[in-house]
């Protein structure tokens, strides 16, 4: 079993390409988890690839500092480089992605904005300052 599941925030701004043969779309993003638990709030850094319809939301509808939800599976590249020098990489092929902040991709301000305030008291309730009244 390979499954993956992480909680995240983008570190720059997601790279969308098409592939040569068939053109289909794909979308590299870079996320940093925090460890739990961490005493020196250590991070780590993981590479994320997303094929299809998904890359290209990804791609219109995120950017840095935006918190994702990423599902998938742990996959292992190696190659060699022009030097014969062999390289291995780790990366997340992602089957799911969700937003888990939402806004303008060009507003790169805090999302808190986009959702509506409910203590502002503009839905005709107010804090009920005895409450002796309430029967729970």
């Amino acid at each position: 079993m390979n499954n993956v599941v992480m909680i995240g925030r983008l570190t720059r701004d997601p790279e969308l390409r098409f592939t040569a043969g068939s053109g289909k779309a794909v979308a590299t993003l870079n996320i940093a988890v925090d460890r739990p638990f961490s005493r020196n709030k250590e991070t780590d850094f993981f590479r994320v690839v997303v094929w299809g319809k998904f890359a290209e939301s990804c791609a219109n509808y995120l950017a840095k500092g935006r918190l994702v939800g990423i599902q998938g599976r742990l996959q292992n590249n190696n190659y060699e480089t022009n030097t014969g020098e062999k390289r291995y990489s780790t990366e997340i092929v992602a089957d799911r992605v969700e937003f888990l902040e939402w806004g303008n991709k060009r507003d790169n301000s805090n999302e808190s904005s986009q959702f509506p305030d409910f203590n502002d008291g503009s839905d005709g309730f107010s804090a009920i300052e005895d409450d002796d009244d309430v029967p729970f």
